[in-house]
């Protein structure tokens, strides 16, 4: 089962796993770009700065899993894409504490909320994302 087949506000552990392998993998992705881009003087130090942003990714993607979940219950309104903001803005906030920077954490919270909660949005009214564009249903029926 992948994320969107678990209902909004159930099953907290399962949802919160998914999110975490995914910002699991992007991270190591990432770490290894970096990596590249950036090469290290020495192996301890490439091993350093890919545990530390592959950890830091993993962790942002528990916050949301588990924000976005917990908050769908306590609001009781689980398809309510505020709870994906929510999310989004607590991993920010996280980034934010983890770079010692209040600036990066406001950004991140509303960048990452914003995200969140359009993608949640998307979902909800079928909107594609396709080689032609963006489509969000203006269209249909033409």
């Amino acid at each position: 089962m992948g994320y969107w087949d678990l209902e909004e506000g159930k099953d907290c552990v399962a949802k919160t796993w998914i999110t975490t392998k995914v910002a699991t993998a992007l991270g190591l992705v990432g770490s290894a770009y970096h990596i590249v881009a950036y090469p290290p003087e020495t192996a301890v130090e490439a091993l350093t700065r890919a545990t530390s942003g592959t950890a830091t990714m993993a962790a942002m993607g528990a916050i949301f899993g588990l924000a976005t979940c917990l908050s769908a219950q306590a609001r009781d309104a689980p398809d309510d894409p505020t709870n994906y903001f929510i999310g989004g803005c607590a991993s920010g906030i996280f980034l934010g504490a983890r770079t010692h920077s209040a600036i990066t954490g406001t950004t991140a919270c509303f960048g990452l909320g914003t995200l969140a909660m359009f993608t949640k949005i998307g979902k909800k009214e079928g909107w594609r994302l396709t080689p032609g564009g963006f489509d969000t249903g203006l269209y249909r029926g033409s």
